[in-house]
């Protein structure tokens, strides 16, 4: 096939690439790798597929091929080994020679890479959030079901160890009953900047690809590569970002339930004058029945003369599990139980999920997806969160002060957090007069259709945001 029409048959048919099988694979042979988007996170997918037995790297994927060439050396100077460089994705869903891919590239190509793989007969490996919104992430569930794939999500705390050991503990009843979980994302971010122009991408970049389902609008940050998180059409803020790690581990000690029934969601993006749509302090409430659950993002440090993040009960990242008998205070690396006198009583050393992507390659040999700590539906409802927050976020309003305290004043853990949110911000000398706050609707959420309830103005505007409008020839499609 020529390779004029192979992309536009790969770009446009659903389904072009599925092959139909199931490979077998013998005891001594190694699980064919190539790592799709190699700027950020695909350097650490880089290491994982060279330190884990069973798998070979073969293949990197970029649509900027100054990267590419980038990756490639340090390979080759790293490890004596050179791979194959491919700047087109759909090139590697075509090569015979592989035999999984695993997708780090920015957010708004996950789900469309997924499915995309499934269907070209590979496993697949996705970084969180799976998907951009809550609409595609279920197409790639259905997507590993019909052609029988394995498909791990890139949560990596499900295989901590530590925490493999806290949560059974704590879930067993030594502490009594869960009676609060909070998430942490206390970060250490600068502004993006904001330019008078848009930005031209450099020319070692294939911007169609790079921009993929997402739509093709100016960008008036300083830089095209991972400053796209803070961009609502390729990212999800912080919440979306770090976030689906702790939101997994809350998801995980709440006994796994499914989708929330509730969500409300405020904040803004203060202090920066910058081209950033995205919140960089939000605080969110979820519902899942009578335990109260809230997520703080913060990527403000401590204040413009302190360059460190802040903290809290000495946590930046990670989740506090408040119980009738102690505090669980931890995640990525293990966590500690304190008393009611805030003394340390029982820890657990983890080891950062070292064994998440190991597990991803045995299953793909045993062709066994039960095996996977984190398969794709687990994935997926944990990537749902940040997204309905969000959506919660982006269907609110700007505010003043007054308005969020008063709704913060019905709830005493939301008050206190909230106050601690104010501080910070007098820290930074925001002026309130000038910096609003967005504060965002309670929505209520059907967990069976996956969409929110009600018939007036509010459910649909939510209802609008659960999925993209995405450019015509890389949509996402509803029947895969």
């Amino acid at each position: 096939m020529k390779r004029r029409t192979f992309l536009k048959t790969s770009a446009l048919t659903a389904g072009a690439f599925y092959i139909g099988s199931s490979r077998v694979y013998a005891a001594h042979e190694d699980i064919r790798v190539a790592v799709i988007g190699v700027h950020g996170k695909g350097k650490s997918a880089i290491r994982d597929a060279f330190r884990t037995k069973g798998a070979r790297l073969v293949t990197i994927c970029d649509a900027d091929t100054e990267v590419l060439a980038k990756r490639a050396k340090e390979i080759e100077e790293d490890y004596g080994v050179k791979v194959q460089q491919v700047q087109d994705y759909r090139r590697v869903l075509d090569d015979p020679n592989i035999d999984a891919i695993t997708i780090t590239t920015p957010n708004h190509w996950h789900a469309l890479m997924a499915i995309q793989g499934c269907q070209a007969s590979k496993d697949v490996y996705c970084e969180k959030p799976v998907c951009h919104n809550i609409w595609e992430g279920r197409r790639i569930i259905e997507a590993q079901q019909k052609y029988n794939r394995i498909v791990q999500s890139g949560l990596q705390n499900r295989s901590d160890d530590g925490l493999r050991e806290a949560f059974p503990y704590i879930l067993e009843g030594n502490l009594g009953k869960i009676q609060m979980v909070r998430g942490l994302c206390y970060k250490n971010r600068k502004g993006i900047g904001k330019r008078n122009t848009p930005l031209i991408p450099d020319k070692s970049v294939d911007y169609d690809l790079w921009l993929g389902p997402a739509k093709d609008e100016p960008i008036y940050r300083d830089h095209l590569h991972y400053d796209w998180h803070w961009s609502w059409n390729t990212g999800n803020g912080d919440i979306g970002n770090q976030g689906p790690h702790e939101f997994d581990i809350m998801r995980w000690i709440l006994g796994d339930p499914g989708h929330p029934s509730e969500v409300v969601s405020f904040g803004g993006r203060f202090a920066w004058n910058d081209a950033g749509q995205t919140p960089n302090m939000q605080l969110a409430s979820l519902s899942w029945g009578d335990i109260p659950v809230l997520f703080e993002v913060r990527d403000l440090h401590i204040n413009p003369k302190t360059p460190t993040p802040s903290s809290y009960k000495g946590h930046r990242i990670g989740v506090i599990i408040t119980c009738e008998g102690g505090e669980f205070r931890g995640g990525r690396g293990g966590g500690s139980i304190y008393d009611e006198n805030n003394k340390k009583i029982k820890t657990w050393k983890g080891d950062a999920g070292f064994d998440h992507y190991p597990n991803f390659i045995r299953a793909v040999k045993s062709r066994d997806p039960s095996s996977l700590r984190c398969p794709i539906e687990t994935g997926y409802k944990s990537s749902v969160l940040p997204h309905m927050c969000n959506i919660s976020y982006r269907a609110g309003q700007e505010v003043g002060k007054k308005r969020v305290e008063s709704f913060t004043k019905k709830d005493d853990t939301l008050l206190e957090t909230y106050e601690r949110f104010n501080k910070h911000l007098g820290d930074w000398n925001v002026d309130f007069k000038s910096e609003k706050w967005t504060m965002g609707r309670k929505l209520r959420f059907d967990a069976n259709k996956e969409k929110f309830r009600g018939k007036n103005e509010l459910a649909k505007v939510a209802n609008a945001m659960i999925k993209d409008n995405y450019r015509s020839k890389f949509s996402v499609p509803a029947i895969v």
